[in-house]
């Protein structure tokens, strides 16, 4: 019985790991023209394309998430799992995403993992989807405007912050990417008003009353998910769309957020 019970629940976080759900919240952004309030935004991170997240799961992400017709869609990082084969199949599909305000992107630690963001950037580039790091961009809209930007991975690559941020002051809304949220405990700059993540999966594991056992944070459950507020600023942490090994999910669901802003 043991073993039974033991098979059954390997079973249920194997397949809890592609229920796919759409967490739908609203986030506030300091100083959002009103043109932009009511918007929405698609976040999606940590793809992990490879053995344990084949194409089909990706299509059908892709495919949810555009059903939700946001207004933007931002990409939080980690594209294939490891490893160049991976990449150029992840971003194909990715390219079918299309929203009105455009479709954006930062690179995560996968991304540079055994040499692969050369081709990551360059598949990209030929999905059509900007590259955010280390600079920033105008999403317009009704006559105004708000300033997108990303950093480079906090673990692979330089943050750049005044780069990402030239141009803007503190009356402009600001929306930064950063793949790993650990980076939002060095963002001291007023300016930046709310932190996109992912990189922490949640967890994968979510025991309840305790919490996820690892978190890849040094910061441990502080950033596993959610909105959690920094020293200047806001982030909000996805649990993300892959897995990392061993492939299961345990009350902890992949997600695309939909977040209403405000």
């Amino acid at each position: 019985m043991a073993a039974l019970g033991g098979g059954l629940g390997v079973g249920y976080a194997l397949m809890e790991a592609k229920w796919l759900t759409v967490n739908h919240l609203t986030l506030t952004v300091p100083n959002l023209p009103t043109p932009f309030k009511g918007k929405t935004v698609a976040f999606l991170a940590d793809f992990h394309h490879g053995p344990h997240v084949p194409i089909p799961y990706i299509r059908h992400v892709v495919q949810t998430a555009n059903s939700l017709n946001p207004d933007l869609i931002l990409l939080g990082g980690d594209y294939p799992h490891r490893g160049i084969p991976w990449v150029q199949p992840c971003i194909h599909e990715l390219a079918s995403l299309h929203a009105p305000l455009g479709v954006y992107a930062v690179l995560g630690n996968h991304d540079y993992y055994d040499d692969v963001k050369p081709y990551v950037s360059q598949a990209l580039r030929a999905a059509r989807i900007p590259e955010l790091t280390n600079r920033g961009l105008w999403i317009q809209s009704g006559g105004a405007r708000f300033w997108l930007c990303g950093v480079g991975d906090y673990w692979e690559e330089i943050q750049d912050l005044p780069a990402a941020l030239a141009g803007t002051t503190t009356r402009d809304a600001v929306i930064l990417l950063s793949h790993n949220p650990d980076y939002v405990e060095e963002i001291h700059d007023p300016r930046v008003g709310l932190v996109l993540s992912g990189h922490t999966h949640g967890g994968q594991v979510n025991i309840p009353f305790i919490g996820p056992p690892v978190v890849p944070s040094i910061y441990y459950q502080k950033y596993s998910q959610g909105l959690v507020q920094g020293p200047v600023t806001q982030v909000f942490v996805t649990r993300g769309i892959g897995t990392l090994d061993p492939p299961v999910r345990l009350n902890c669901r992949p997600e695309i957020v939909l977040a209403t802003l405000a």
